[in-house]
């Protein structure tokens, strides 16, 4: 290090998880198409105009990847199956997603439908170690979910980041602060956040490929040359990124679910699951001080497929008797499977109520 060059603190006494989805769209379409599996799909439009959204690895093999043409992904791969993107249906599994997250920390940071950042430095569950929060995250999605997840964990973002996408599919990587500039060193000068192909075409035709080279440019060299963004690179390579995870600054909703080792099946059986799952929602209510004004009962059933329907009262509640009611309300009006109920839950959202709603709503 020049003796100009600033020194920076680096703070390792965080817990950081990434959290990202291996092949989000095209392996929920797998996980509800029990025909899909095992075969290389890709979510998008098939005509000679579209373009890849996302491929399943069985795709990818053959080449295909998201953003490719879609004519050029055929013809890698002519067995290719395409199917049409179900944005709403995505966002819905991102919620669920979402909702496991936050048993475990409300510092939550979303970055898109599949990934996540969480600080599980003082997590929900006591937990001591930050992997652990991340392999029991990555479990309840794959029993819950029928999904999978890779994971990365560090005392940072930058880091934690790079480990989840070191070990894909369905990885999780732990980087600790001791071996931090031993992984940093392997790493291609592609691997670094805002480093796109422009940039990199830049590194290279000044001789800097990888980590190393990268480490023995200066800060003024680094800030002349990229600006800011040779200063964030500049702590990046030696393992120094002490950004926040940015989680939503209100809470929007309160819930719980269970998911059942075994259907649960006949009403009266999901009745009295369902007065459980409530009674964990008012210990969560009183915990969290909150009250909204709309109660959604989900439920789910063996093929994965999942259900929900709302009653929205005319102001933000968190009575019992209330809940409790409107809870059972909405499982009457619920056509119960034959084969049995997988998962209850039950959210209370909406903590402000909407100017012009007048007594009770069924949506």
């Amino acid at each position: 290090m020049a003796a100009n060059d600033p020194i920076f603190e680096n703070d390792v006494s965080r817990r950081i998880v990434h959290v990202d989805m291996d092949a989000f769209y095209a392996s929920v379409e797998q996980r509800d198409r029990p025909e899909l599996r095992g075969r290389p799909v890709a979510v998008g439009h098939a005509d000679g105009r579209g373009v890849v959204a996302t491929a399943s690895y069985e795709a990818r093999r053959f080449g295909v990847h998201s953003a490719m043409p879609s004519r050029l992904a055929m013809e890698l791969c002519p067995e290719l199956v395409f199917v049409e993107g179900r944005l709403s249906h995505y966002r819905a599994v991102s919620r669920e997603i979402h909702e496991i997250f936050r048993r475990y920390t409300d510092v939550v940071e979303p970055l898109s439908l599949d990934e996540a950042y969480l600080d599980v430095t003082h997590n929900k569950l006591g937990l001591e170690y930050g992997v652990e929060a991340a392999r029991r995250i990555k479990a309840d999605i794959r029993r819950e979910l029928g999904l999978v997840a890779s994971a990365g964990v560090s005392y940072n973002k930058f880091l934690a980041k790079i480990a989840s996408d070191w070990r894909k599919p369905d990885g999780l990587c732990t980087i600790h602060p001791d071996r931090a500039k031993e992984f940093i060193l392997r790493l291609k000068i592609e691997d670094f956040w805002g480093v796109g192909p422009a940039t990199a075409r830049r590194f290279h035709a000044m001789g800097i490929d990888d980590a190393r080279s990268l480490m023995r440019m200066s800060f003024a060299q680094l800030t002349r040359e990229f600006g800011a963004q040779g200063a964030v690179l500049y702590k990046f390579v030696r393992g120094i990124d002490n950004r926040p995870v940015l989680a939503e600054r209100e809470r929007k909703s309160v819930g719980c679910e269970e998911t059942y080792a075994e259907d649960v099946c006949g009403r009266d059986a999901v009745s009295a699951k369902l007065d459980e799952v409530l009674d964990e929602l008012l210990r969560r209510l009183q915990r969290h001080r909150f009250e909204g004004a709309v109660l959604t009962l989900k439920m789910r059933h063996r093929d994965f497929t999942t259900r929900t329907k709302s009653e929205t009262f005319a102001m933000p509640t968190a009575d019992e008797r209330v809940l409790r009611h409107a809870a059972h309300a909405l499982l009457d009006d619920m056509d119960l499977p034959e084969d049995g109920v997988r998962l209850l839950g039950l959210t209370v959202s909406q903590p402000h109520a909407k100017r012009g709603v007048q007594g009770v709503l069924l949506v």
